[in-house]
């Protein structure tokens, strides 16, 4: 099988045309690919590469080599540059020029080398690339955070499109018209493709497993052995039985959250204490709760949507609602919650629009630190998009059949809004005005560039 194309790749190649001097730190989810992609990228754009595994023998090797190289007694000449030297004892092919990369991962298992961090970025002609799926951790005492030192890129699951690319469909994905004027059966082929990545989505195992078998179910099961191994992991990282027996419950409680919480919460730990404990016990505890989910969060797993108040942009209410980082995570969780199919189908809907709406606020496209969505009159907006390219406002519905969102059209006509987006699976698009259909596995491809009339 071919190699998985990945987007970051570019990015990667842009980081080392426009060097900065800093270290490059790539975050991601555990199993989304990181020491592939950062490895074919050293190798291919660097004649010297030097790769360390903190949570392995490289990793203790180079400890040792670092223990060697600042060794010194009294009368003794100090090792002028310790950290070159330990890379010296390391790697006898190391030089310190531009066209030697050194790949540091797993590097949250070290507070001594995560704190070398701004030594790496100033002390040297060599690029360096730091990452681990546990960077939550450095929060931790100990740990010397580098501010100024570090760029960061963040390395998500495989999109829809790299999905169909690796499928050999994305040439047919690009040249879709977004309103229609495409053929009936180029719609349905990716439509179908979104069907299939819907239950399994990006997770770079998961990809592979499907597309040598075909089977859906055996992508799934691929899915829960990654949730397994990561519970497993993230116990290393918990002192308190109670908290790792925590991490189990908490995701499949996070997707009965996402259920029932149509509206939103402005205290979801609350609401996820109603589901995961009794308020007749004290075992578990909002702090323990509040950990836990900070953990999800620091680790790419869960991320956060927030509230726009009668739709003013300037009244928001942050982290009122919760969304996977994979829709095939979310589909897994729905589905353990016993949730019936049309509901798992709305809410992954939900989800796969949510993750490029993350994208576009990350890269500040649109208003917010995360996507929004609003409430209006006693109604709910499934997403609220203010464009930070014309400032213009958007509605945002994710909507099956002839569906007709009544709160999008009062907020378009009270002027809270200038256009409004459905986003549907059974439409080949079409615009009426303000109102403007897109198929919703088009998403990806969907500008909020309009100007307003």
């Amino acid at each position: 099988m071919k190699d998985l194309k990945r987007d970051i790749y570019e990015s990667l190649l842009e980081w080392k045309k426009n060097y900065s001097g800093k270290v490059l730190e790539v975050e991601g989810a555990r199993q989304v690919g990181k020491t592939y992609i950062i490895s074919k990228f050293a190798r291919e754009n660097y004649k010297n590469c030097i790769y360390i595994n903190m949570a392995q023998t490289t990793g203790r090797d180079f400890l040792t080599c670092l223990d060697t190289a600042e060794q010194w007694k009294p009368g003794e000449i100090r090792v002028e540059k310790p950290i070159h030297k330990a890379l010296e004892l390391f790697d006898k092919s190391f030089a310190d020029t531009e066209e030697t990369i050194i790949f540091i991962d797993e590097i949250q298992e070290s507070a001594r080398v995560f704190s070398l961090i701004r030594q790496f970025a100033r002390e040297f002609q060599a690029h360096f690339i730091v990452t681990g799926s546990y960077l939550g951790k450095v929060i931790e005492k100990g740990y010397f955070l580098p501010a100024g030192d570090l760029d960061t890129i963040t390395l998500n699951t495989l999109s829809f499109e790299e999905f169909l690319d690796a499928a050999g469909k994305g040439e047919v994905y690009n040249k879709l018209d977004l309103y229609g004027e495409s053929k009936p059966e180029e719609y349905e082929e990716v439509k179908s493709f979104y069907k299939i990545y819907c239950q399994i989505g990006g997770y770079p195992a998961v990809v592979k497993k499907y597309l040598e078998t075909g089977s859906i179910q055996e992508a799934q099961k691929e899915i829960g052995g990654i949730i397994h191994i990561f519970v497993q992991e993230s116990e290393r990282y918990f002192d308190d039985i109670l908290q790792m027996n925590l991490l189990e419950q908490l995701l499949p409680a996070i997707a009965q959250l996402m259920l029932k919480e149509k509206k939103g919460s402005s205290d979801l730990v609350k609401e996820l204490s109603k589901i995961v404990f009794h308020e007749d016990t004290n075992r578990v505890t909002k702090t323990s709760i509040n950990h836990a989910i900070a953990w999800f969060y620091r680790s790419h797993i869960i991320g956060y949507c927030g509230k726009v108040n009668e739709g003013n942009i300037l009244n928001v209410t942050p982290n009122c609602r919760f969304y996977f980082c994979d829709v095939g995570a979310a589909f897994y969780f729905l589905n353990i919650a016993g949730a019936a199919p049309s509901d798992i189908e709305g809410i992954v809907n939900e989800n796969f629009v949510y993750l490029y709406l993350k994208k576009q606020a990350e890269s500040m496209m649109i208003a917010g630190n995360t996507p929004m969505f609003a409430s209006y009159q006693k109604g709910e907006l499934d997403f609220f998009v203010n464009s930070r390219m014309n400032y213009v406002n958007y509605a945002v519905e994710v909507k099956a059949g002839k569906n007709q969102g009544k709160t999008a059209m009062q907020m378009l006509r009270d002027g809270k809004v200038s256009y409004i987006y459905y986003l549907k699976g059974d439409t080949y698009g079409g615009c009426a005005g303000k109102i403007i259909t897109i198929p919703i596995y088009l998403m990806g491809r969907v500008a909020f560039d309009r100007e307003s009339e």
